[in-house]
């Protein structure tokens, strides 16, 4: 019963939930994207001033650096507002891959920096007379960007966990490597003012390597994801755990996975008993489905396929439910009348091992003779001998006065 009940809340709750759940994802990603802003803003615009006045190429790059990051903040707002979009007719898993594909977009722009910068740095080495010589003003501006970038870092980072945002957490790491990148410029500015006039370019060669570094790792995730990568082996492992978890499913196979954005979606065939009904297997697919979003909170979206246990093949050579009907009619009317016809609601089908186990309810409005039932058990017999397609007929007679039962054959079901 607390299975039943929570697939029910899945279904009723999820509408809800979920657009309650991108809205406080979207407010919470907007809210630290306009510290960042803020904040790189400032940044970028104090450490080129202060470069150029202290006459440091390290530190300019590094304040280009900061600009980068501050247009990612803008450009994390903007995608925030979409990507949490819910889904719609044109696109019916959501949006979430407009962040994945803003994250890629983002990594193109920090490579194109960092290159630039090498390859202005790079013309300085080869023409020492271009080598600038920064003062000690430039070592207060990278340590304020040690302090500021660390901490924008570690509060980007720890709502980038609590929401499951591929985009904030690289975003935290854009903070990060701000920070490391001014602690090249300390030691570049410190080697020129004792001496070393090259270390301040090699320096911004240090600066933007670290750039195109992070770059690159941003843009091979969003490639990962977009190309429908699954999800890693441990998550995989849970999957199957909490679908062996639930009785009457075994055997979880077939198991496909793909990430968008922070939502996991998952598809998988499971086994059921053969000869369970439709609706049961039905039941038993939502339980799956719940389940997963319960215990996995990524979980967003999964399709259940139900195989019947121990039947790896399918028998595509097989006739259909129709053909079926209408032979075993064609049979029981030529043995018992016109009027014999089949109810197709009465006939269920079987479709195991390459052949078709076939129940039978036969419907009388008033007690049923005992030669009649005989005569039926005997067309029944008849009806497997002449149809090879079919291994078993299995006839429950039914009136409204009594039930009996019987088996068309003594042949074992399996």
């Amino acid at each position: 019963m607390s299975n039943w009940h929570l697939g029910r809340e899945a279904h009723t709750d999820d509408a809800p939930r979920q657009r309650a759940h991108d809205a406080n994802r979207y407010r919470r990603m907007r809210n630290v994207s306009i510290v960042g802003l803020v904040a790189n803003g400032f940044l970028g615009g104090g450490k080129l001033l202060m470069g150029w006045v202290a006459q440091s190429q390290s530190l300019m790059a590094d304040g280009i650096h900061s600009l980068a990051d501050a247009l990612t903040d803008v450009a994390v707002i903007v995608t925030a507002r979409f990507s949490n979009q819910g889904a719609d007719a044109e696109h019916p898993y959501g949006h979430a891959r407009i962040e994945t594909a803003a994250t890629a977009g983002l990594g193109v722009v920090l490579i194109v920096t960092g290159l630039g910068i090498i390859v202005d740095a790079a013309g300085r080495l080869m023409d020492p007379s271009l080598l600038l010589r920064p003062s000690a003003l430039a070592l207060t501006g990278a340590l304020m960007s040690i302090l500021v970038n660390e901490a924008l870092y570690q509060y980007t980072r720890w709502v980038g966990i609590q929401i499951k945002s591929s985009l904030l957490l690289a975003n935290a790491w854009h903070h990060r490597t701000d920070a490391l990148s001014s602690v090249v410029v300390l030691i570049g500015v410190g080697g020129v003012l004792m001496g070393w006039e090259a270390l301040d370019a090699i320096a911004a060669v240090a600066v933007s390597m670290m750039i195109i570094h992070v770059g690159w790792q941003q843009l091979k995730g969003a490639f990962v994801e977009l190309v429908d990568t699954a999800l890693p082996p441990d998550r995989l492992d849970e999957i199957t755990r909490v679908i062996k978890s639930i009785d009457g499913v075994s055997h979880p196979h077939r198991l496909r996975t793909r990430r968008m954005g922070d939502h996991a979606l998952i598809d998988v065939h499971v086994a059921v008993s053969p000869r369970i009904s439709v609706s049961e297997g039905h039941q038993l697919a939502e339980l799956v489905q719940a389940k997963l979003k319960t215990v996995l909170d990524e979980v967003s979206d999964v399709i259940v396929h139900i195989d019947p246990e121990g039947q790896e093949s399918v028998w595509l050579d097989l006739p259909d439910r129709n053909e079926v009907v209408e032979q075993l009619n064609r049979i029981f009317a030529k043995e018992l009348g016109e009027g014999s016809a089949l109810d197709a609601s009465s006939v269920t089908l079987h479709y195991l091992d390459g052949q078709i186990d076939v129940e039978l309810i036969w419907k009388e409005t008033i007690d049923i003779d005992p030669n009649q039932m005989s005569k039926v058990l005997e067309v029944a017999r008849a009806a497997e001998a002449a149809l090879a397609h079919i291994r078993t007929i299995q006839v429950s007679f039914v009136s409204d006065e009594r039930g009996h039962s019987g088996q068309g054959s003594d042949k074992v079901l399996n």
